[in-house]
């Protein structure tokens, strides 16, 4: 059995651990990506999975492919991984994720203080106190950051 459907582009897919119980997490950030992207976005899908996972994939039609033309017509697509919380380390501020998104499928659009906020962080530099963005901060991070093991909630 075969099924087909159109898939408006640029999508968004968010895929999330159900057993680590990230379904709000998932929820939140389509909900901040189409309140700030609203129709620039062809569609946000929460996808449930399991092995702490959560990453955000955007399918889009590759550079050369974007024109005029409708955002349900037949084109060439890339997928990117915008976000992996394995490679990334952790989650993304919204801020980050917004900009990362941006940067995808409207590169030129101002996010107002987001873009401020994301050019003062660049500025000022970390002090000695302050912890590595990419350290674990608990067990459960520990494990789960390790590639090939799943976190506590989903073995």
């Amino acid at each position: 059995m075969e099924a087909s459907s159109k898939v408006r582009v640029p999508r968004i897919a968010i895929e999330f651990c159900t057993q680590c119980k990230w379904n709000l997490r998932a929820a939140y950030y389509a909900q901040e990506l189409l309140q700030t992207f609203s129709t620039s976005v062809g569609e946000i899908a929460l996808v449930p999975a399991t092995g702490g996972i959560f990453t955000v994939i955007m399918t889009h039609r590759n550079s050369e492919g974007q024109g005029e033309s409708s955002t349900e017509t037949a084109a060439e697509v890339t997928n990117t991984i915008v976000w992996d919380r394995k490679i990334d380390g952790g989650f993304p501020e919204t801020k980050e994720l917004k900009n990362r998104v941006r940067n995808i499928i409207e590169p030129n659009r101002d996010l107002g203080h987001i873009d401020r906020s994301l050019k003062k962080d660049i500025v000022q530099p970390a002090t000695a106190e302050e912890p590595s963005k990419t350290e674990p901060t608990s067990q459960h991070d520990v494990q789960v950051n390790q590639r090939n093991v799943n976190c506590e909630d989903c073995k």
